[in-house]
C-alpha cells in the first residue's frame, strides 16, 4: 500500500480520497504537456507576494573593464519598480564585489587565480562600488536602496537568523529593496567553496519568499551542455531533483563567476525544500526581468509541499548539521506516526554538537530520514543511547519535567530543577524528509533538501 504524507509543522498525517491536493496550483508547473513558457512564467510570477533575485558576477560586471554595467542595472531597477508597483516584496542577492574591487587594488589575474586574502581586499573595495551603484539606480525610482552582509553563521545560527529576518522585514514594509551578499571580507566559506546560489536559497526560505530567480549567463537546465551541443535538450520545468538532474550540471567556466550549475541545483533543493519556486534565467540582455514576465525561457524548479513555517524552514535548510543520530525501526515507525525522538530508540550517534545544534537522523539501514534540533549536548545524549527517560537523573545528573510555560530548544525547562528533557528531539523541531517503507506501507514523505 503506498500513501502520501504531506508534510505541516513537523507532524505527518496520511492523506485520503477526499484530501485536496496540497497547495493545488503548483500542479500547473509540473503537469505533463504545460510547455507553454509564458503561461507558466505569468502564472507563478502573478502570485507571488515576495520575490527574491541573484544576480552573478558575469552580469554586473564588464568583464574587459572590471566596471559595474549600470545601463544594465539600470533596467534592472526599471524591472524592481515595476514590481513593487504591483504590490510585491523584492529583494536581491547580488554577487560581483569581488569582480569589480579587484582592478582597484590592481589584480589582474582571474578570480580563481586569486588568493583569499586578495578576494578579501578586493571584495571589501568593491562592495562600495556596488552599494553606490545600486543606491544609484533604485533612487531614481524613489526606492531606498538598504545593504545586507551576511555569512553563513547568521543564516545557520537560529537567533542570528531570528535577528536577520526582523531587519530584513522591517525594511520591505517600508518600501527599501534589500540588497544582500555574503560578507566577502570577513567570511571565507562562500569564498573559497562556493557562491552566492545558495546564499539566494537560503535567504529565500529565511524569508518565506514565494520565487526565487537566479539570473545567470545561461537560460536554465539542459540535458547536455549547451555550449558543445547545439542539439541539448532544454526543460521548462523541474518537479523533482534526482540523479538524472544533478548528472546535467556542469561546472563554471574560468573568469570571475564562482557557481556553475552544481552550485544552482544545490541551491534548487534548498528553495523547493521550502516550498518556494525557483527559476534559472538569462540575465544579460536588459530588463530580464520584464522578460522572464513575457515569457522568455527559463528553467523552473516546482515545490511539492506548501511552504513551512520559518523555524521548519530553518531546519530543513541548514547547510551544516553538526551530528547524526541512529534509530531503531520502532522509532523510525514513532517518527511518521507524529511523535517525538526518545532516547530509547536511538542505537548510535555522531559528531560534537550543542543544545539547539540541527542534526540528521539517519535510520538502522542507513537512509536519510531528517533533520532535527538536539536537546542534549553530545556527551549527555550518548550516555542516554538505547536508555528510558526515567533513568536521565542516574546517567547524567539532571532529570526532565513535565512541559514548562516558555520552554525553547536550548531551555526546555526554565525550572532549575528540570534542566532535561524527555526528547532528544522534540516533534515540532523535526523535519522528516524521504520515502521510506514500514511493514507493507510504503510512505512518501514530500520533502527534498
Amino acid at each position: 500500500m503506498r500513501r502520501s504524507i504531506p508534510l505541516l509543522r513537523g507532524h505527518l498525517r496520511r492523506k485520503n480520497e477526499n484530501d485536496q491536493v496540497l497547495y493545488s496550483q503548483q500542479q500547473r508547473c509540473y503537469t505533463p504537456g504545460n510547455t507553454d513558457q509564458r503561461e507558466l512564467n505569468s502564472d507563478i510570477l502573478n502570485k507571488a507576494k515576495r520575490i527574491l533575485i541573484k544576480f552573478g558576477s558575469s552580469l554586473l560586471v564588464n568583464d574587459s573593464t572590471g566596471k559595474v554595467r549600470v545601463d544594465w542595472l539600470k533596467s534592472v531597477a526599471e524591472d524592481v519598480a515595476k514590481l513593487q508597483a504591483m504590490g510585491k516584496d523584492v529583494l536581491v542577492v547580488s554577487s560581483g564585489a569581488i569582480a569589480v574591487g579587484r582592478r582597484d587594488l590592481g589584480f589582474t589575474q582571474t578570480k580563481s587565480s586569486m588568493t583569499l586574502d586578495e578576494k578579501q581586499a578586493a571584495a571589501a573595495v568593491g562592495s562600495i562600488h556596488l552599494a553606490h551603484a545600486y543606491q544609484e539606480v533604485l533612487g531614481a525610482h524613489g526606492i531606498v536602496a538598504s545593504q545586507i552582509l551576511v555569512t553563513t553563521h547568521d543564516t545557520e545560527d537560529r537567533k542570528r537568523s531570528v535577528n536577520a529576518r526582523a531587519a530584513i522585514n522591517t525594511l520591505l514594509k517600508k518600501g527599501s529593496v534589500p540588497v544582500i551578499n555574503e560578507n566577502d571580507a570577513t567570511s571565507t566559506t562562500e569564498i573559497k567553496f562556493g557562491d552566492n546560489d545558495r546564499l539566494a536559497a537560503r535567504v529565500s526560505t529565511m524569508m518565506g519568499a514565494d520565487v526565487c530567480i537566479l539570473f545567470s549567463d545561461i537560460d536554465g537546465v539542459y540535458d547536455s551542455d549547451p555550449r558543445s551541443n547545439p542539439a541539448a535538450h532544454h526543460h521548462a520545468f523541474i518537479d523533482r531533483i534526482d540523479g538524472r538532474i544533478e548528472a546535467m550540471a556542469s561546472e563554471p567556466v574560468d573568469g570571475d563567476s564562482t557557481g556553475g550549475m552544481v552550485t544552482k541545483v544545490q541551491a534548487a533543493k534548498i528553495a523547493t525544500g521550502g516550498g518556494c519556486y525557483m527559476a534559472i534565467a538569462h540575465g544579460n540582455a536588459p530588463n530580464p526581468l520584464g522578460r522572464l514576465m513575457a515569457g522568455e525561457r527559463c528553467t523552473w524548479f516546482c515545490p511539492k509541499i506548501s511552504k513551512r513555517s520559518a523555524k521548519e524552514n530553518w531546519i530543513a535548510g541548514a547547510i551544516r548539521t553538526y551530528g547524526t543520530l541512529t534509530i531503531d525501526p520502532g522509532a523510525e515507525k514513532a517518527l511518521l506516526g507524529g511523535g517525538s525522538l526518545l532516547s530509547k530508540g536511538v542505537i548510535g550517534q555522531s559528531g560534537t554538537f550543542q543544545k539547539g545544534d540541527p542534526i540528521e537522523i539517519i535510520s538502522q539501514d542507513g537512509r536519510l530520514l531528517g533533520r532535527g534540533l538536539m536537546r542534549f549536548k553530545w556527551q549527555d545524549s550518548y550516555r542516554l543511547l538505547g536508555k528510558d527517560s526515567e533513568e536521565q537523573n542516574e546517567l547524567i545528573g539532571y532529570r526532565y519535567c513535565s512541559p514548562q510555560p516558555h520552554r525553547t530548544v536550548t531551555n526546555p525547562n526554565p525550572n532549575p530543577a528540570c534542566r532535561g528533557s524527555k526528547e532528544l528531539v522534540h516533534r515540532d523541531e523535526m523535519v522528516l524528509g524521504e520515502r521510506v517503507q514500514v511493514g507493507e506501507e510504503e510512505f512518501q514523505i514530500k520533502l527534498d533538501y
